[in-house]
């Protein structure tokens, strides 16, 4: 064997052992640059206001600035594809809500993403229930009397949410589905249209968060039946749960997912499970979001992974039986 073909097989094998180790280099050195947080909507929703107080904190753990880019367009739908896309180092990450975490692969028909196949878990950072919300004309004071006027009443009482194949919508069509009661959905563009209707007693009923609807609760215009998690709230402790109130196992409302491109070493995951978990523990962080009716969180990458993949399920079925698509 010649020395230049001994040479040129010494290259290939060491420019082999060069790129085998690189994603651990880079996993041992995480982080080395700026941490880019991207979030599914445009700034002032409540992706920014869960992650606002919390990256400083974890820019202070990490070493490095994390900047937070909205993405907002499509159902969140864009920002997801930038971070499926991304380089898997740990560098780009997204604050994904549930929507784009579980519904939207069985809403919108030609995703180039999917949440199970595209992303790594990292940890749940928080939840927020929904608020069970009538007009006070409604004769319900609770969620048993609700059920069993629209079953007195087949599609006669109306409730609203802010577009077809929103989370209110859906929140809706899982009780509708758990119950069998038939109630008249009135989708609207959002939710400043829609509450002066609802104020007015033009539309009965919706699954609301606690934000928008308070004011409205404190001054009597509106009627809180139950919230809609799997605890009840702190914002409003007296409240039961809709499965306290005779629907066992129904839960649902808006959650939070640290999520990371398919690929990113383990190592980096764990590193940003670590630091993201502990700052989920700090008082300030934790206070802040509770204030809004917002739950902390954290859990570890394989407990989000499951709770995803059973969302990801239980939305599917939802959506099949109602027929909502959006494109």
């Amino acid at each position: 064997m010649s020395f230049d073909v001994c040479r040129v097989r010494l290259w290939r094998a060491c420019a082999a052992l060069v790129l085998l180790s690189a994603n651990p280099a880079s996993a041992q050195n995480f982080p080395d640059g700026p941490i880019r947080l991207v979030l599914p909507y445009p700034p002032g929703g409540s992706a920014d206001f869960v992650a606002r107080p919390i990256s400083p904190r974890l820019s202070e753990r990490l070493g490095q600035q994390v900047v937070i880019d909205n993405r907002g367009g499509a159902g969140g739908n864009i920002a997801m594809e930038i971070v499926a896309r991304a380089t898997p180092d740990g560098r780009t990450l997204i604050l994904a809500l549930a929507a784009q975490a579980a519904a939207n692969v069985s809403l919108y028909r030609n995703l180039t993403w999917d949440p199970l196949r595209d992303f790594e878990p990292v940890t749940l950072v928080a939840a927020q229930p929904y608020f069970l919300v009538v007009h006070p004309s409604l004769v319900a004071n609770n969620v048993n009397e609700l059920l069993a006027l629209a079953r007195e009443k087949p599609g006669q009482i109306s409730y609203w949410s802010s577009g077809n194949g929103s989370a209110p919508h859906l929140s809706m069509e899982l009780l509708k589905t758990m119950t069998k009661v038939d109630m008249l959905h009135v989708p609207y563009k959002g939710g400043g249209p829609a509450y002066p209707d609802f104020i007015a007693g033009r539309v009965q009923a919706t699954f609301t968060s606690y934000g928008s609807s308070a004011q409205h609760l404190r001054a009597g215009r509106l009627r809180a039946l139950a919230v809609s998690g799997a605890r009840r709230s702190r914002a409003a402790p007296e409240l039961a749960t809709v499965a306290e109130s005779g629907v066992p196992g129904y839960e649902s409302g808006v959650w939070y997912a640290l999520l990371a491109p398919r690929g990113t070493p383990s190592t980096v995951i764990e590193r940003l499970n670590r630091d993201m978990v502990a700052v989920l523990k700090t008082t300030d962080a934790g206070e802040r979001l509770e204030t809004m009716g917002v739950e902390v969180a954290g859990s570890s990458p394989a407990e989000l992974g499951r709770y995803m993949r059973s969302e990801v399920t239980k939305w599917a079925n939802v959506i099949k039986r109602t027929g909502a698509k959006l494109d």
